[in-house]
Formats: structure tokens, sequence, C-alpha cells
């Protein structure tokens, strides 16, 4: 089953509402947009990237899209001791030499996008990162961020625990 990360004990977090989201989805759009970066493919951090990935892939009319499979958080601000790409793994083969988008949710310690951005660069892919959220602790910097905060974030599709079958 799939874990949910109780935050209602922390005083201080960062609240996006699914009406914020899309507000978020856009404006990170239109930043990449006038970067004059043009993705050939965006590339999904699952699970936490899958949203906002998707909402960017028809923001920018970009059709094709992929996503790779990392674990790392377990809880609220406890993780696994480094990242771990799980299967299905991406298809690297069809990636090479490409301009890719990698997109999270949030860009925290940074480790897993590191891990994300140092493997598809080695197939000679042009990569470059969005999140919609960066944290100053963050490893690396992504090219792409929509609000900088460092409070633990809730996010829409995460701000309640996983449907139950009914009694």
């Amino acid at each position: 089953m799939a874990y949910h990360a109780d935050s209602s004990d922390l005083d201080v977090k960062e609240v996006l509402t699914w009406d914020g989201f899309g507000v978020a989805s856009r404006e990170l759009a239109q930043t990449i947009v006038d970067s004059g970066f043009e993705p050939e493919i965006i590339i999904a951090v699952a699970r936490g990237g899958l949203l906002p990935a998707g909402a960017l892939s028809y923001t920018m009319g970009v059709k094709l899209s992929d996503a790779i499979n990392v674990e790392f958080y377990t809880d609220v601000a406890e993780t696994l001791p480094d990242p771990v790409l799980l299967e299905p793994l991406l298809d690297v083969e069809s990636i090479s030499n490409r301009r890719l988008l990698v997109v999270d949710d949030v860009a925290d310690s940074g480790r897993t996008l590191h891990l994300v951005l140092d493997l598809l660069r080695k197939y000679g892919a042009e990569v470059r990162s969005a999140v919609l959220y960066g944290k100053s602790r963050s490893e690396i910097s992504p090219d792409y961020v929509w609000k900088h905060t460092d409070d633990w974030i809730v996010f829409p599709w995460s701000a309640e625990p996983p449907v139950t079958k009914s009694k």
C-alpha cells in the first residue's frame, strides 16, 4: 500500500491547493517557454513529479512523456540512506541525444534530482530540470523553480491518506 506522510502535527508548512497547482503549473511553464528551451520529452520523477510533469506536458504542448521511478522519502523528514531507482526502468535508448525536461514536485535535498540528471546525461541527452518548489539545502539548483521555501510542503495529491475499501 502507498504510504501517506502525515504532516498534521507540523505548525509551519507550505500548503499548495489544487487551484494553486493550476497557477503554479502555468507560471512554471511560462518561465520555461520564455527561456527558449524546447524539450522533446518530459520525464516525470515518480511519484511526486507525475502530476507536475503531466500539467507541464499539456501546458507546453509537449506530447512525449515518460517517468522514472525513484524512492527516497519514507515519511515527513525521513529518507532512505540514498535515492534508489525502482523498476520499471526508463527506456534510456529512446532518450539518447534528445532534449529532456525532468520534472519533480520539489528539490529538497536535491539528491533524487541529481541522480536522475546524472543518469540521463550519460546517454547524451540535453537535460534541464523543473520543480514546483526549491529548497535552500538542495545540493543542486534546478533550472526552473516556481517557488522557494524551506518549509514542509503539503501537495494537494498527497494531503489526504490513500483511499481504502469502504466497509
